[in-house]
C-alpha cells in the first residue's frame, strides 16, 4: 500500500494539480492542518529535482501567507476558532505560558520552532494572541519555513537520485521514521512548550 501511495506521489509531480495540492497543504499547515508539506516536497522535489527550489519557494510562499491566516486566527478569533484548534492538539493549558514567553524570545521562538517539526500553527496562532508584531512575525517566518524548505530542496537537488534509490528501498522504513519524526514534534510541543 505505502508503495502505491508512493508511486501516485511520484507520478503526480507531473500533473499540473500537484503544484496546487502542495501549496494548500503547505498553507494549511501553517494554521489549521496537522500534515506538513514535505509529504508533498518530498516526492515532487525527488520526481524533478531540478524543480526543489521551485518547489521549495512555492512551499514557502504559501506557508507564511497560511502563517498570517494562524496570527489572524490568534488575533482575532482566539476565544473561538483559536481555542478550539488548540484543544484539538491538546495544547490549551500551554499557550498562556507560550505567549508570556513571547515578550523576551518571541524572533527566536519563531525561527526555531519554524524549523523543528514542532507544529507551526501553534508558533502562528500564538504570535498574533500575543500580539507580536506581525511584520518581525513575517520576517521571521520567511527566514525559518524558507529555511526549513531551501535546505530540504538543496538535499535533494544535490543527492535526489540516491535519496530516491533509498527511499524506495527502504520505503516502510522511511515511513515510519518521518511518522515518529511527527508524533515526536507534536510530543515536544505538548511537554515542552
Amino acid at each position: 500500500m505505502l508503495k502505491r501511495i508512493y508511486d501516485w506521489c511520484i507520478a503526480a509531480a507531473d500533473k499540473p494539480y500537484a503544484l496546487w495540492i502542495m501549496a494548500a497543504v503547505s498553507f494549511a499547515e501553517s494554521s489549521f492542518f496537522p500534515i506538513p508539506p514535505d509529504v508533498m516536497l518530498l516526492p515532487m522535489s525527488l520526481a524533478r529535482p531540478q524543480r526543489a527550489w521551485f518547489f521549495a519557494g512555492i512551499c514557502t510562499v504559501a506557508s507564511v501567507a497560511g502563517g498570517v491566516v494562524g496570527y489572524g486566527i490568534g488575533a482575532l478569533l482566539y476565544d473561538s476558532l483559536g481555542q478550539w484548534l488548540m484543544h484539538i492538539y491538546n495544547l490549551t493549558d500551554k499557550v498562556e505560558t507560550f505567549r508570556q514567553s513571547y515578550a523576551e524570545w518571541g524572533a527566536v521562538i519563531i525561527l526555531l520552532k519554524g524549523l523543528t517539526p514542532i507544529p507551526y500553527k501553534l508558533v502562528t496562532i500564538t504570535s498574533g494572541f500575543a500580539g507580536y508584531d506581525i511584520w518581525l512575525f513575517i520576517l521571521c517566518s520567511i527566514v525559518a519555513r524558507g529555511g526549513r524548505f531551501f535546505v530540504l530542496a538543496v538535499l535533494l537537488n544535490r543527492y535526489g537520485d540516491f535519496i530516491r534509490a533509498e527511499l524506495e528501498k527502504r520505503l516502510t522504513t522511511w515511513v515510519v521514521i518521518g511518522a515518529v519524526v511527527l508524533v515526536a514534534g507534536f510530543y515536544i510541543a505538548y511537554r515542552l512548550v
